[in-house]
């Protein structure tokens, strides 16, 4: 294809604009580089990378060009398809109601949606790189940072709860997530975050966490107002000394337990040092006479516990306690409650059987808001499982929870 015959496998639409490009590069002697289309063998017309050098003589005159023709097809589709998911990312960030940010792997910050501008009212551009920090609270930016170091080193998903300052100029509780985007190889080559306005919800929390404190306050006071007649009484009836004795303890048993099966923040949980798991059942069950009695037995293998496990289990062994006073197998002499707990790999199965009590004639038709609650402290708080089976002989109840959701360690 010697002379001008090259012009044939152009595209005609394009072939002017490149043959301006072309001539422009000889009238200046410079290089030219260019894409166009090319018809190929097959009649169909394909992308190629075109680039043309001069060759000079050593007058410095041109004495010939030299150039390539490379398809780039795959090249462009690629492209293609990059910039169409980039649009529907922006799309994507730009129409959800929170704020959203990424940035490199080595965490310099290089976008953030329309959301974060409105929400800080800093001009656009403000923030990227390590500027975003500045927007913290200055009691939460030393914590901040640390945790997201901590992320960068470790590939980590990133969580935490700071005071970001609002365009109000006020500082608003948010809850600021990132996660790693990783190519075929595992190596991260992007984080995408997230930042949500929970201020609002933080306020509601801390005035129940208030009010909770409070309820759990008056009602220690009350089980210390029981101990207190009890005591008085046993003084005035000396022969009583005894049972009044056994009486005061199961009251104090009883407050232990309520502390234990309240729901806790991080600021009201009880400071529980690990312990068995066996060894919490047995002191929840303390208030029942029938654990002295032989009647509540409490066996099988053993896992450690903390507040982290302490609070959902205590809360639904109370409630089972209770009930069973009321309604089941405690409720009369001769009834029974078995308690066994055993271990396989990294499951933990607890067993609650009733017997001996009044027959039962099958589910209640109405669910208790205790027994609600107690359920949803095991599927919600532990992600367990927890089924009831109301057999004619008595309730049998069977917990499934990870070993690793009972403690921290």
């Amino acid at each position: 294809m010697e002379g001008w015959g090259w012009q044939g496998v152009h595209d005609p639409e394009r072939l002017p604009a490149v043959m301006a490009e072309w001539q422009s590069a000889i009238d200046g002697g410079k290089p030219f580089e260019m894409v166009f289309p090319l018809r190929g063998a097959d009649g169909l017309f394909r992308p190629f990378l075109t680039r043309i050098v001069p060759l000079r003589d050593g007058s410095g005159a041109i004495a010939r060009w030299f150039g390539t023709n490379t398809e780039i097809g795959a090249q462009v589709r690629a492209e293609d398809a990059l910039a169409a998911t980039t649009a529907q990312y922006e799309v994507l960030t730009e129409a959800m109601p929170q704020m959203v940010w990424s940035t490199l792997p080595d965490g310099f910050h290089d976008y953030y949606n329309a959301q974060w501008y409105e929400f800080t009212g800093v001009p656009r551009g403000s923030t990227d790189g390590e500027a975003w920090s500045g927007m913290f609270h200055p009691e939460d930016q030393e914590r901040a940072w640390a945790r997201w170091r901590h992320s960068l080193a470790t590939g980590e998903p990133y969580e935490i709860e700071y005071r970001l300052r609002h365009r109000s100029g006020d500082y608003r509780w948010t809850l600021g997530r990132a996660l790693p985007v990783r190519d075929a190889d595992g190596a991260i080559i992007r984080w995408i975050g997230t930042c949500t306005d929970i201020d609002e919800a933080k306020r509601i929390a801390e005035q129940n966490e208030l009010l909770g404190r409070e309820l759990s306050h008056r009602i220690k006071n009350i089980f210390a107002v029981i101990g207190g007649l009890i005591g008085l009484s046993a003084r005035r009836v000396p022969e009583a000394a005894a049972f009044a004795r056994d009486l005061a303890g199961r009251v104090t048993s009883l407050a232990r337990a309520h502390d234990f099966a309240r729901p806790h923040s991080e600021e009201s949980k009880p400071s529980v040092e690990p312990m068995s798991l066996l060894g919490m059942l047995r002191e929840l069950m303390r208030p029942y006479p029938a654990l002295d009695d032989g009647r509540i037995t409490i066996s099988g293998d053993d896992a450690v516990v903390d507040d982290r496990g302490a609070t959902p289990l205590a809360l639904l062994f109370h409630e089972l306690a209770t009930n069973a006073s009321k309604y089941g197998a405690l409720s009369v002499d001769d009834g029974r409650v078995d308690i066994a707990a055993a271990a396989a790999g990294d499951e933990v199965h607890i067993r609650w059987q009733e017997s001996g009590g009044p027959a039962v004639a099958g589910e209640p038709s109405r669910t208790g808001f205790g027994t609600q609650l107690a359920s949803l402290s095991i599927t919600g708080q532990l992600g367990g499982r927890i089924a009831r089976d109301w057999r004619p002989e008595g309730l049998c109840v069977e917990i499934e929870v990870r070993r690793d959701r009972l403690s921290r360690r």
